[in-house]
């Protein structure tokens, strides 16, 4: 099936329908995480700030505080 006919299938699905597709998407798209590779320059970037995160050289923020000033944000 090409892009074109999914696209108009969907949108005749309704929005309970339309969100248990895109579970399933995400979850094979989970499921097979493993075939994907990883470009080489973003595992040098993720070694990078580990290597930081280990020498305790990164600044790290509370989660709660995070999510405040989010909410603040774009309120």
């Amino acid at each position: 099936m090409k892009p074109e006919q999914i696209r108009n299938e969907v949108s005749k699905l309704g929005l309970s329908e339309k969100l248990l597709l895109v579970e399933e998407i995400w979850d094979s798209i989970a499921a097979n995480n493993s075939k994907i590779p990883m470009p080489m320059w973003q595992k040098q970037e993720l070694d990078r700030r580990y290597k930081e995160y280990k020498e305790g050289k990164l600044d790290l923020h509370n989660w709660d505080d995070v999510h405040k000033g989010l909410r603040e944000k774009y309120k």
